[in-house]
C-alpha cells in the first residue's frame, strides 16, 4: 500500500505500512505535515502567527551539541527547535520504533505551536527541549493524528 492520496493534516492507520509513528490503540500513524506549515494564536498579543518548517539540521556539526536542529520561520522570524539525540535512543528503547525525520518535524511543530500559544514562545530564537519534553510532544502529535475512541452508547 502506497502513502500517496494522505491528504494534509490528516491520518489513517495502516496495519503493514512503514511506520511514521505508532501508539497501541491506533497501529501505525501517517502523518501528513500537520505541524509544518501551521498557524498558531500568540496567547498575549491574541494575534496569528504563521510557522513554516524550513530546515533540519543534526547539530553535532553547527554547534557540536549532541541534538538536531529544526527551523521554522514564525512569520519570517527564524526560530529553532532542537530535539536531543537521546531521545531516539529512548524512544527506541520504549517502542522498538525509530523517531524518523519527518516524525522529528511534527515533534518540532506541535512543541513551537504549544509555546507559542501557551505564551513561552514571547521572542525567542532557540528552544532547546530535554528527552522528556520530546517525548510529550510526540505523543502530543500521535493525539492529535488519533481517531477519536468511539464509545457504546
Amino acid at each position: 500500500m502506497k502513502l500517496e492520496g494522505v491528504l494534509r493534516g490528516s491520518y489513517r492507520t495502516l496495519p503493514c505500512d512503514p511506520i511514521v509513528c505508532s501508539s497501541p490503540q491506533a497501529g501505525a500513524i501517517v502523518l501528513e505535515r500537520m505541524f509544518t506549515d501551521f498557524t498558531a494564536t500568540d496567547r498575549w498579543t491574541k494575534k496569528p502567527a504563521h510557522c513554516l518548517y524550513q530546515a533540519l539540521i543534526v547539530a553535532i556539526a553547527t554547534r557540536h551539541a549532541d541534538a538536531v536542529d529544526i527551523k521554522f520561520l514564525v512569520d519570517g522570524r527564524p526560530v529553532w527547535v532542537a530535539l536531543p539525540h537521546p531521545a531516539w535512543v529512548e524512544y527506541k528503547r520504549r517502542t522498538g520504533k525509530t523517531i524518523t525525520d519527518a516524525l522529528a518535524k511534527e515533534i518540532a511543530g506541535h512543541f513551537l505551536k504549544t509555546a507559542l500559544e501557551s505564551g513561552e514562545g514571547v521572542g525567542r530564537e532557540m528552544y532547546s527541549l530535554t528527552v522528556d519534553e520530546t517525548l510529550k510532544h510526540l505523543d502530543g502529535v500521535v493525539a492529535t493524528a488519533e481517531p477519536p475512541v468511539a464509545t457504546a452508547p
